[in-house]
C-alpha cells in the first residue's frame, strides 16, 4: 500500500524511540531512512530500522548520546557522535562546515565515535542548498582487503560529492569503493544464486562465485581484477576518516549485520568549499553548465542524482509502496 512520507517518518521515529533512542536521534534517523526509501534505496531505508533498533537495545548504540563539538580550529571541526546513531551527528557536522565555509572559504568537519551513516550524499543536500560544493567520506566495518591482501581491513568506504547549479537539481554523486554493493551479494545468497567472479573472496582469500562464501570472506575493491586503484582509494578514505579525525579503523569495528558486537566508533568526513572564494560564483556556475551541456550531447547520458530526485518528488506527492508486513514490523519494533 502507498504510505505518505510523513506517516513513515513517524513510524520510524516511534520505533527507534521505543528501542531507546532520544527524540533528536530518532527524528534525524527517521528523516534519513525515509528519504532513502523515497529515492528507491531500500537497502538504506526501512530495512535498517530493525537493525538500528537491535543495536540500540543491545548497547551497540548509546540511545541517549547527544553529538557535540569536541575540537575546533578555524575551518576544521571535530564532532563526537558519542556512540549514538550517526545522523544527528552528521547534521551537526554539516551545519558547522557550512558556517565555517562562509567565514574561511573551505571547511573540514569530521565525525568520530559514529555508526552507519546511510546514504552518504544525502548529508550534502544542505551544502548544495547553501550554494556550496561538498564532498563526503565514510568508513565502515571491514569488508575489503588491502591491495594484494586477502583478509578484510577496509570498509566499502563510500565517497560522495554534490555540485549545485544555477537552475536545476544539483549533481549528486555517490559510490562505494567495492566492486559491487554488499547488498547484491546478500540477495544472491538468499536466492541461492552464484555471483560473478571478481566480486569477492572467500574466508581463505580465494576468489569465489559462492555468494554465501563471499559473505563470510571479503568484498573486492573496484578494479581489483586489473589494478590496485580501488584499494588505494579505500586506503585514502580510511585514513582521512580515522587517523585524521580520531575514529576507529574498519577492522576494529564489528559488522553492522550482526546483533552483538562492539560499538563501531567509525568516522565520517565532510569537506565544504565556497566556489565564490576561487573561480567566483558566476564563473563556477557557468563552468558547471558548460560541462553539463557537453555531457548531454550524447544520447543516453543521465546526470548523477537525476533518477533519485525524480523518485523523491514522486514519493513526496504520492507516498511510497510499503508491504503490510513491513508496516506491521515497524509498529511492533
Amino acid at each position: 500500500m502507498k504510505v505518505p512520507l510523513s506517516e513513515l517518518r513517524a513510524l520510524v521515529r516511534d520505533a527507534l524511540q521505543r528501542a531507546g533512542a532520544n527524540p533528536p536521534m530518532a527524528e534525524a534517523t527517521a528523516r534519513a531512512l525515509v528519504l532513502a526509501e523515497a529515492q528507491g534505496i531500500g537497502s538504506h531505508g526501512l530495512s535498517r530500522v530493525s537493525q538500528y533498533a537491535t543495536h540500540l537495545r543491545n548497547g551497540r548504540v548509546d540511545g541517549q548520546a547527544m553529538p557535540r563539538v569536541a575540537g575546533e580550529r578555524g575551518g576544521a571541526v571535530q564532532i563526537d557522535a558519542g556512540c549514538g546513531l550517526a545522523f544527528a551527528a552528521c547534521e551537526l557536522a554539516v551545519r558547522e562546515a557550512i558556517a565555517r565555509t562562509k567565514s574561511h572559504g573551505v571547511a573540514f568537519a569530521g565525525v568520530t565515535n559514529s555508526h552507519h551513516a546511510g546514504v552518504i550524499v544525502d548529508h550534502l543536500r544542505a551544502v548544495a542548498d547553501a550554494g556550496l560544493v561538498g564532498i563526503a567520506l565514510a568508513n565502515s566495518p571491514a569488508a575489503m582487503p588491502a591491495a594484494g591482501g586477502k583478509h578484510p581491513i577496509f570498509g566499502t568506504n563510500p565517497v560522495a560529492a554534490v555540485f549545485p547549479r544555477r537552475t536545476g537539481d544539483a549533481l549528486m554523486i555517490d559510490l562505494s569503493l567495492s566492486e559491487v554493493a554488499r547488498g547484491k551479494v546478500m540477495v544472491a545468497a538468499k536466492k541461492g544464486e552464484p555471483i560473478p567472479l571478481g566480486w569477492a573472496l572467500d574466508a581463505k582469500g580465494n576468489p569465489t562465485i559462492d555468494a554465501k562464501a563471499a559473505l563470510e570472506g571479503s568484498m573486492l575493491p573496484i578494479g581489483a581484477v586489473t589494478s590496485t586503484k580501488g584499494a588505494m582509494l579505500a586506503l585514502i578514505v580510511e585514513l582521512l576518516v580515522t587517523a585524521v579525525i580520531g575514529a576507529q579503523f574498519g577492522f576494529e569495528a564489528s559488522s553492522f549485520f550482526v546483533d552483538e558486537g562492539n560499538r563501531p566508533r567509525i568516522g565520517q568526513a565532510f569537506i565544504v568549499v565556497d566556489p565564490g572564494a576561487l573561480a567566483g560564483r558566476d564563473g563556477y556556475l557557468d563552468r558547471i553548465e558548460a560541462l553539463i551541456s557537453e555531457m548531454l550531447k550524447d544520447e543516453g547520458v543521465r546526470l548523477p542524482g537525476a533518477r533519485r530526485e525524480a523518485l523523491r518528488r514522486q514519493a513526496e506527492a504520492e507516498g511510497v509502496e510499503v508491504a503490510e508486513a513491513v508496516l506491521a514490523s515497524l509498529r511492533a519494533s
